[in-house]
C-alpha cells in the first residue's frame, strides 16, 4: 500500500483549505492509500516557533516523509504566498526531505489575482526541499462550500481540475515505484 503524506499549512481549522485536503484525503483512501495527515495547527507552536528541530513532534512528521511514496502540500495564499506557519514547519525539515518523491502543490486564495502563487512560492520550495511537484492546483476560496464537508467543491470543473491532479500524482509514485533507480531513489 502507498502512503502519501497531506501537509496542510492552513493556520485556521476549519479552513476552506482544510476542507478540500480532507476530501482529497478521502478520495485517496478508497484509491486504497494510507495518509498521514499532518495539520500545522496541531504542532506544538513552540516547535515552530522555536525551530525545535528535534522535537517529538517535528521528528514525526519527518519519519511520516520518510516513510511516504508521495506529498501534497496545501496552504491558503496570504500575501501572495503561502503561510507563515507552513514556511515555519518546512523550515525544520532536513533539506533534502522529499529527496525525489513527487509532490501535489495545492493553494487556495481569494481571486484569481494569485494564481501564480503556486508556481512563484510554492514550488521552488518544493524544489529546495528536492521534491519533484507535479502541475499543482489553485482554487478560488468562493468555490469551496464551508457547510458540506463530504463535498466541498462547488464547481464541477474544480472537481475535474482535483481529479486530473490527483491521477498525475498517483501515476507518478506509480512510475517512481516501477522505476526508482531513474529518479534518484
Amino acid at each position: 500500500m502507498s502512503k502519501i503524506v497531506i501537509i496542510s499549512g492552513s493556520p485556521l481549522t476549519p479552513s476552506r483549505t482544510d476542507l478540500v485536503l480532507r476530501h482529497v484525503e478521502s478520495l485517496l483512501q478508497k484509491k486504497g492509500f494510507s495518509i498521514a495527515y499532518v495539520s500545522v495547527p496541531d504542532l506544538p507552536p513552540a516547535d515552530l516557533i522555536g525551530a525545535r528541530f528535534n522535537s517529538p513532534a517535528i521528528q514525526e512528521v519527518i519519519n511520516h516523509i520518510k516513510s511516504a511514496d508521495g506529498i501534497i502540500i496545501g496552504s491558503p495564499v496570504y500575501k501572495a504566498s503561502y503561510t507563515g506557519v507552513l514556511k515555519s514547519l518546512l523550515d525544520l525539515l532536513p533539506e533534502d526531505s522529499f529527496n525525489g518523491l513527487p509532490v501535489l502543490p495545492f493553494m487556495v486564495g481569494g481571486s484569481k489575482a494569485h494564481l501564480l502563487a503556486v508556481e512563484f512560492s510554492l514550488k521552488p520550495l518544493i524544489y529546495n526541499l528536492k521534491g519533484i511537484p507535479t502541475q499543482g492546483i489553485y482554487f478560488v476560496d468562493s468555490l469551496i462550500d464551508k457547510t458540506n464537508p463530504d463535498q466541498p467543491i462547488t464547481e464541477v470543473d474544480c472537481e475535474i481540475r482535483l481529479q486530473r491532479q490527483l491521477n498525475e500524482l498517483i501515476d507518478a509514485i506509480e512510475t517512481r515505484k516501477r522505476s526508482p533507480e531513474l529518479v534518484g531513489s
